[in-house]
């Protein structure tokens, strides 16, 4: 991620220590996207789910959490072993955004159209209009919608 956003001033930082959870634990969240001059920030909560198991009881958690939060966090989700219940819950929900790394032992996540979900949270929350009208035309009034 850092790779595709680093020249927009922004800062990455994993494991960090935000607050306490709905059920009063301390919160970590998995990343922290800082961006200091703007002073913005975003948490992810990152969910990987390959195969079916145990990550399905824990997104509606997630989720939940993500909603108490007192700064903007998102549920990044990928993988195809969520339940087809689960898979709705997360696509449905406005916290929730898909995010598919090119390369899942690296955590390569250099924009794709599998990633343009969290590229476009990120592009409304720090500004970057280029990002989400990139390969679009200006409208200049001389064509019909």
């Amino acid at each position: 991620m850092y790779e595709n956003f680093s020249g927009r001033g922004i800062k990455i930082y994993q494991e960090v220590s935000v607050g306490k959870s709905i059920i009063g634990k301390k919160r970590t969240v998995d990343i922290l996207v800082l961006n200091e001059a703007q002073n913005v920030a975003v948490a992810l909560e990152c969910k990987l789910q390959n195969v079916t198991g145990t990550a399905d009881e824990k997104i509606p958690y997630a989720l939940n959490d993500a909603q108490s939060m007192q700064m903007d966090k998102y549920v990044v989700y990928g993988g195809d072993g969520f339940s087809k219940g689960v898979k709705h819950m997360l696509e449905a929900h406005e916290l929730a955004c898909y995010a598919k790394p090119r390369n899942m032992q690296e955590a390569d996540f250099r924009r794709t159209a599998d990633t343009r979900e969290l590229d476009h949270i990120l592009a409304m929350k720090f500004n970057w209009w280029d990002i989400v009208v990139f390969n679009k035309s200006e409208f200049t009034g001389s064509s019909s919608l």
